[in-house]
């Protein structure tokens, strides 16, 4: 795949409040970490852009509340130097602050690489927002986790869900 020279890289909520025990369902992918690392680490390499979007829970009892820990990135990703951080309070990250599309016309950036945690939710929908912007997304499903989803007697896997997506 050709990217860019100043493609993007936006990395979606890695935050500490995803390791909280008891509120997520089974996870997937357990390298997903390691490949969000080695993606920053080649675009700090590379000098490309690096764009950090964090949730902020508007509820008091969240472990993404402001005032958390769990909002907080994970410790992985304590040296990663970002360009920007964008603060949302729903699944886009086209929607929060500052405002992410603003921000990558003002840089002449046209491509992003998104990667992150929930591959179903803030992920998927950053991705189905920025192509309806106009910008050209990439999705390395592989830099991506998600959680078991249950509904009634009904669990649909983590790994289905992502597939889902990356159909």
């Amino acid at each position: 795949m050709r990217l860019d020279r100043n493609a993007a890289l936006v990395v979606i909520d890695v935050q500490k409040g995803f390791d909280t025990p008891g509120i997520w369902g089974k996870r997937n992918n357990p390298e997903a970490e390691r490949n969000i690392v080695a993606l920053c680490e080649l675009w700090q390499a590379t000098e490309r852009p690096m764009v950090c979007v964090r949730h902020t829970a508007d509820r008091i009892v969240s472990p993404f509340a402001s005032w958390s820990p769990g909002r907080q990135l994970k410790k992985q990703l304590a040296d990663v130097r970002f360009d920007v951080t964008i603060e949302k309070s729903v699944r886009s990250a086209f929607i929060g602050q500052p405002d992410l599309k603003e921000w990558l016309m003002t840089a002449g950036i046209r491509q992003l690489v998104v990667t992150g945690i929930q591959t179903n939710m803030c992920v998927e929908s950053t991705v189905r927002m920025g192509s309806d912007l106009g910008f050209k997304m990439v999705l390395p499903i592989d830099a991506t986790h998600t959680f078991d989803a249950r509904r009634g007697d009904t669990t649909v896997s983590a790994d289905e869900l992502r597939d889902m997506t990356a159909a």
